[in-house]
């Protein structure tokens, strides 16, 4: 059984596609573990997306992110983490096929709708950050 780390994003929650979205997630046969809702913070965002955060992009992505709340979860199952990405979509939404998450409900690639860790170690990475757990 494997773990990782999903975000509904702002844009999600707002629409209201929570509850869609999970939907599609236990109806792949994953689990959701752990969930919770959440406002992040500067702090905690320059950290997730330390990769990105040089980038010209980045001032609006931070802002979206602030705009609304998230909802963090712990979702679990076989091969978790590349099944979620699967059902989750291309980052770009351009590029996201129809049927999956991001494909069906992206409005641009910042308003994506979603987050997954992509691997299994940045998915235990990403749990700790957003739940604290050891």
């Amino acid at each position: 059984m494997e773990r990782t780390y999903v975000m509904l994003k702002p844009d999600a929650v707002e629409r209201k596609l929570a509850g869609l979205i999970i939907q599609r997630i236990e109806a792949k046969g994953y689990r959701i573990a752990e969930i919770k809702i959440m406002t992040l913070t500067k702090e905690v965002l320059r950290e997730h997306y330390a990769h990105v955060a040089d980038k010209p992009f980045y001032p609006e992505m931070e802002s979206y992110m602030m705009s609304g709340p998230v909802w963090a979860m712990i979702v679990e199952g076989e091969n978790a983490v590349k099944g979620m990405r699967t059902l989750i979509g291309a980052t770009k939404f351009e590029d996201a096929l129809s049927g999956t998450i991001r494909g069906d409900f992206a409005g641009s690639t910042t308003r994506n709708v979603i987050h997954g860790a992509d691997s299994p170690e940045n998915a235990e990475i990403e749990i700790k950050r957003f739940f604290q757990v050891c």
